[in-house]
């Protein structure tokens, strides 16, 4: 993820009210309801999590006017353990946040992504993140596991009963 003003559109000395106000402007654009294709639908999904991202992050900065520190990058062993730090506190969506802030982005790098976004129920997101890091460590058994479990995920979650179980558990954690 860039900086998370230029995600939303807006300059890093834009208000929270601004931030506010992009962000509702994006979301009526390309909320996943809108779309009736699968693909279609599964792009804005992608679209949908780094808007939720860029906005909680932005208006963050913007109601504290810290601007500056989003921009600090991490070598990505660290940007990895501090994500993998967060997940454990049950926190995926800090996790995801300081995964993003990696130099740069290895077979690991994807893993944790893949982790952070099965904790999100994100399972078809979670499935493309296993499946580059197989690609890029083809011999690395825990990456390929990962990618099974996430394509059994996210098989599951089309039957009826998976949906069912997903609308209860979004009901529970509101």
């Amino acid at each position: 993820m860039s900086n998370p003003f230029e995600v939303l559109g807006l300059g890093p000395t834009a208000s929270a009210e601004e931030v506010r106000a992009a962000y509702r402007s994006l979301v009526k654009k390309c909320h996943p309801d809108m779309f009736p294709d699968a693909e279609a639908r599964q792009k804005a999904q992608k679209k949908m999590i780094a808007l939720n991202l860029a906005y909680e992050e932005a208006y963050h900065l913007a109601s504290s006017r810290r601007v500056n520190t989003y921009t600090q990058t991490l070598p990505p062993d660290d940007a990895v353990h501090l994500a993998a730090k967060m997940l454990r506190q049950h926190s995926p969506e800090s996790a995801l946040r300081q995964l993003m802030r990696a130099e740069t982005r290895d077979g690991r790098w994807y893993a944790m992504q893949g982790q952070i976004l099965m904790q999100m129920e994100q399972f078809d997101s979670a499935h493309q993140s296993y499946r580059e890091a197989v690609r890029q460590e083809p011999d690395n058994n825990a990456f390929r596991q990962g990618a099974l479990d996430a394509a059994l995920a996210m098989k599951q979650s089309r039957t009826l009963r998976g949906r069912v179980r997903q609308l209860l558990h979004r009901k529970q954690h509101r």
